[in-house]
């Protein structure tokens, strides 16, 4: 039993980091209707930039989080401003384009200046055991830090005015601007945000695996496929599917085979749209 919940809890830190980087995806979604494949990729500087600020600059762990998400979300500005704004009245096979030619380049950069993998190392490198029950710290502090920035952003976008402005351009884009809503600015504060919690999901994960430029490839389709799951354009639907595929990777590795770890994202995409074409939640029509 206590081996079963070991590994729940390390789906539940799993599904953390997807919740982060998929919450980010329905936001883009939402607000301008694109498929933004970079976002992995964004994901991955923002756990080089860890590695720079920590293991080179020598930055203390915790000052290294916020000020991470505050570059990646200034990076998710130019990205909206630069890339997808001039793309916005174009048919949507040319933002795939888009997508898919930025997170090659951004690939290919960092190959070129940094082509091996490197590691950072944990803020509190220690492992709780209780009841014959073992977890690594840093695990709980994954699924503590993913808790609070859900916690904070509903609290956003329900209570505050530009929360209200989002949804407001997410439900009916030319209804917004015509009642005085600066679509381009909330365009540019949702990638904003969505590049933030993408940068904080890498901060958190970085000390638990090797930060590599490709982390970002396998990472964005399971996001993608956790955004399908969970009905698009739907948060809530994001949150659920984001730990329900945690949890049953996790105990796939345990129990099955860790060499289709990768595999089962997609199983289940399969086996849960067979049955709920629209997702476990209706998203956006």
């Amino acid at each position: 039993m206590s081996f079963f919940l070991n590994q729940v809890v390390i789906g539940i830190q799993l599904g953390s980091q997807y919740v982060m980087v998929a919450l980010g995806l329905t936001l883009i979604f939402g607000i301008l209707d694109i498929s933004h494949f970079a976002h992995g990729h964004l994901y991955m500087l923002g756990a080089y930039l860890l590695y720079i600020l920590t293991a080179l600059a020598k930055v203390n762990y915790w000052l290294a989080l916020p000020l991470c998400m505050i570059a990646l979300a200034l990076g998710g500005v130019i990205v909206e401003r630069l890339v997808y704004r001039p793309l916005r009245d174009q048919p949507h096979i040319n933002t795939f384009i888009a997508a898919i030619g930025l997170f090659l380049f951004l690939e290919t950069l960092v190959r070129a200046v940094k082509p091996r993998a490197v590691s950072v190392s944990k803020p509190i490198d220690k492992t709780l055991s209780f009841a014959g029950f073992t977890i690594e710290v840093q695990r709980l502090i994954v699924i503590a830090g993913a808790v609070a920035l859900v916690v904070l952003l509903h609290l956003f976008i329900k209570r505050t005015r530009m929360g209200t402005a989002i949804e407001a351009v997410a439900q009916d884009r030319e209804g917004a601007a015509l009642v005085g809503i600066n679509v381009n600015r909330i365009s540019m504060l949702t990638f904003a945000i969505a590049t933030a919690l993408a940068a904080a999901a890498a901060v958190l994960m970085a000390p638990l695996a090797f930060i590599s430029p490709e982390m970002g490839s396998v990472l964005i389709l399971k996001a993608f496929v956790i955004v399908v799951l969970g009905g698009l354009g739907s948060m809530q639907g994001a949150i659920v599917g984001g730990y329900l595929l945690g949890i049953l990777e996790a105990l796939a590795i345990a129990y099955v085979s860790s060499a289709y770890k990768d595999v089962f994202a997609f199983a289940v995409l399969i086996l849960i749209l067979a049955i709920r074409p629209t997702g476990l939640f209706k998203g956006r029509d």
